[in-house]
């Protein structure tokens, strides 16, 4: 199926007209298009960038990247913060950079469910669905570029969905790379939880409140000072046109990943088998981070007993969004030193 090409100056999806994150980067070719996702009526979000002039593209220099439980993948992996986002950053080394966005999140397709009240439908894009995603974009990638794999990068739920397509299609991994991996909670919650809708709805100051939860409190402003918050914020809030319009302005995202959170991870039950994985991974992790604490990290990458090859990194003073932090750069730097051998 022909992509969508995207203009720059306006974004047309079921959520509205939306900005995209930032305007090129010098130096950097940029192409935003929608590629069908095998299901009728939906449609993903996909970002393009690689250096000026490249005309090879080989397995080892392409890379996907996809998001985790509620932020898009072009509003956070591709924000302009200082002069680059961390697309930017992979493209500049001499990369063929692509991101999605999942059904539900950023300028994908919104599903029909997300047009009625929450509570009306079952929570909806779980695993399982999120996985055909990445699988439809995949496979799109490597039939652009004649490739036979490529490097696959998730954050947060994200390592999940990565993790989960790199047991299954194994040839089509050259190398994994897990950001802040999801894995089974040490105890269950002590009372009932309240069921899920289809969706959530939530604002940036509470999301950002929590995604920082393990962070001293007077260091938060620091790892990420207002105007990095405030990027960050309007890049997301124009996600979702109408829920902009609100006083704070909300954004909504599909609950499936919290279903499986309660039905897999909370329940001592793993969703995914890192013993499959054979790609070369990398299991990185910020020392601030409470969403998806260290001991997870490394009972992910204490399972990668079949891998080439595996690495471990702990970054100090970061949190679950390490990536939009003052310390981002040694994130950056470890992960395309990774990818980079």
């Amino acid at each position: 199926m022909k992509p969508v090409p995207i203009a720059f100056g306006c974004l047309l999806t079921l959520a509205g007209c939306a900005q995209p994150a930032h305007p090129p980067h010098p130096g950097l070719v940029t192409e935003s298009y929608l590629i069908e996702s095998g299901d009728p009526g939906i449609q993903l979000f996909i970002r393009n960038k690689h250096p000026a002039g490249m005309s090879s593209f080989r397995d080892e220099r392409t890379l996907l990247y996809v998001h985790g439980a509620t932020q898009a993948a072009s509003s956070t992996f591709d924000l302009d913060l200082d002069g680059g986002s961390w697309m930017d950053f992979i493209a500049r080394q001499g990369y063929d950079v692509y991101l999605v966005d999942l059904r539900g999140y950023g300028r994908s397709s919104r599903p029909a469910e997300m047009g009625m009240p929450a509570t009306e439908n079952p929570p909806i894009v779980r695993t399982d669905v999120a996985v055909r995603d990445l699988t439809a974009a995949v496979d799109h990638i490597l039939s652009r570029r004649a490739l036979n794999s490529l490097d696959l990068m998730g954050w947060s739920w994200g390592t999940v969905i990565m993790g989960e397509y790199a047991t299954h299609h194994k040839e089509k991994v050259h190398r994994l790379v897990l950001y802040a991996p999801e894995w089974i909670r040490s105890a269950a919650p002590a009372s009932p939880q309240p069921p899920l809708g289809a969706y959530r709805e939530w604002n940036m100051e509470d999301t950002r409140k929590g995604l920082q939860s393990g962070a001293p409190q007077e260091k938060k402003d620091d790892l990420l000072p207002p105007a990095a918050f405030a990027a960050w914020s309007a890049a997301e809030n124009a996600t979702d046109a109408e829920g902009a319009k609100l006083n704070p302005a909300i954004v909504r995202t599909p609950n499936g990943v919290f279903a499986d959170i309660r039905d897999f991870w909370m329940a001592g039950k793993a969703r995914w088998e890192p013993s499959d994985v054979v790609a070369p991974t990398l299991v990185v992790v910020g020392e601030w981070d409470a969403v998806t604490p260290v001991e997870r990290a490394q009972a992910v990458f204490g399972k990668l007993v079949n891998t080439q090859e595996k690495r471990f990194v702990q970054i100090g003073e970061g949190t679950h969004i390490l990536f939009l932090e003052k310390n981002r750069m040694q994130l950056y730097r470890e992960v395309q030193s990774f990818l980079d051998e």
